[in-house]
């Protein structure tokens, strides 16, 4: 659970910051041009997903794996869309096992 002052603390940063625009900038921009693929595109960087219980949407990965080179899917035990603050030790965990394969 988030603690009320971890929630303030968050609000401030992009409140004060001047940074909400900008924060909002990537759902404003899917919204108004999704991202769409033609047949057969693929994109070259090795991907890694965390799949969070809790998020908001999260594609199939037979559809994802049709465009991305997959390298890493992992389905993760708890939390969602703001797992870096929920659950940082988790999904800190999760980007050195990805990164250790280029090691």
């Amino acid at each position: 659970m988030i603690s009320l002052d971890d929630v303030l603390t968050d609000i401030s940063l992009y409140w004060f910051g001047e940074s909400l625009t900008g924060s909002l900038r990537l759902y404003k921009e899917n919204r108004l041009r999704p991202l769409v693929f033609e047949a057969g595109e693929r994109i070259g960087p090795p991907l890694g997903v965390s799949v969070f219980p809790k998020e908001i949407a999260m594609p199939p990965r037979s559809w994802v794996e049709r465009v991305f080179d997959v390298r890493r899917w992992t389905e993760m035990p708890a939390s969602g869309h703001f797992a870096a603050l929920e659950k940082p030790e988790l999904l800190a965990t999760e980007l050195r096992a990805f990164f250790r394969s280029f090691r």
